[in-house]
């Protein structure tokens, strides 16, 4: 995806002081499509389910070990499609790579990128894009951007940037199955409601974009339970075991899009609450949050699992690998979640 020299996106950024971040984007062409990667050719035969995961990579920062992690950890394979949050393409803190496209063809994946942020703050960086990808063993035919209802403006955040929270959607081609399957990304700072609106969103345009055919929506739909605006709540459950279970156990019933995703036909996976987040709190504690999930309608579920990203739980490392050398806490913030999705017979 072309970058903008870092002038002209200081120039844009600046006009948000007085314009709405929908009119800025209206005039960066990359916000409006999707950007696909197609040199793998189809596997031979056809499977019978796809293995799918779900991963806020968290800015790709980790790229050689997030690697490692795909290509030999057992509990995230065999995966034929990686639904993925949190990519950066020409952004000094990732080593000014495109992450989709190295960990593409690192994998042998095709790949499909959509834009969410351009970041205002470091001058130096490239491009400073950052956003979400499909990865895909199968080619993809057609995608799609879905840009979701602001509920955040983020130019006035510390992070300063031009954009919002999408969605990326595309087709693929099965072994001549289509099948549709979308990468979400929902708002954090905002409360149960505004992120309803931004699913409502999604599962509208799946619903043009997918007609009749089995589809895979997943993401971190930072399903807090709480505005991630508001210190005094988040304050509040990390300091009480009983709020603290809500995070965990009783998520869907602060958070209306997952019951909303359930009326529009859609089985959400993993089943067991487990945390798929480690929020970091003040003094180096953490809150366990369950914020990455698997829409899955039109095809059998069958098993699921939370993988953590945790480089205490990585020992099947390869001896010399980068993964095996990395000596940081964790790969991300978030945990990958793993699920089997049978195709429909016939």
């Amino acid at each position: 995806m072309n970058g903008l020299p870092n002038e002209e996106r200081q120039r844009l950024g600046a006009l948000l002081d007085k314009t709405s971040q929908e009119e800025v984007m209206a005039r960066i062409p990359q916000f409006a499509r999707a950007e696909a990667h197609n040199p793998v050719p189809a596997p031979a035969g056809v499977p019978e389910a796809l293995g799918v995961l779900v991963f806020n990579m968290e800015r790709g920062v980790c790229l050689e070990e997030l690697g490692d992690f795909l290509e030999s950890c057992p509990a995230v394979r065999p995966f034929d499609v990686i639904l993925a949050n949190e990519l950066d393409d020409g952004c000094v803190r990732s080593g000014g790579r495109d992450t989709t496209l190295e960990l593409a063809e690192r994998l042998g994946m095709n790949a499909a990128f959509g834009l969410e942020f351009i970041e205002l703050v470091n001058g130096e960086d490239p491009k400073g894009f950052h956003g979400n990808a499909i990865f895909s063993r199968w080619p993809i035919r057609q995608t799609r951007v879905v840009r979701l209802p602001e509920q955040y403006n983020w130019y006035f955040d510390r992070q300063r940037r031009i954009g919002g929270r999408l969605a990326v959607l595309a087709e693929l081609d099965v072994a001549g199955t289509p099948v549709g399957v979308g990468t979400i990304h929902l708002e954090n700072r905002t409360h149960g409601p505004g992120r309803r609106a931004q699913l409502d969103a999604v599962l509208a345009e799946a619903e043009r974009m997918f007609p009749g055919m089995p589809v895979i929506l997943g993401g971190d739909l930072n399903t807090n339970t709480f505005d991630g605006r508001d210190k005094d709540a988040i304050r509040a459950v990390a300091g009480s075991p009983a709020l603290q279970r809500r995070c965990l156990e009783d998520v869907a019933a602060w958070e209306e899009c997952l019951p909303a995703a359930e009326r529009a036909g859609y089985r959400l996976l993993p089943d067991k609450a487990l945390p798929t987040r480690r929020k970091p709190l003040p003094g180096g504690d953490h809150l366990d949050l369950r914020l990455d999930w698997l829409l899955v309608r039109g095809l059998e579920a069958g098993e699921s699992r939370t993988v953590s990203t945790r480089r205490a739980d990585c020992g099947f490392a390869p001896p010399g690998s980068a993964l095996a050398a990395f000596t940081g806490e964790e790969l991300s913030d978030h945990n990958a979640v793993w699920a089997s999705c049978a195709l429909p017979r016939g």
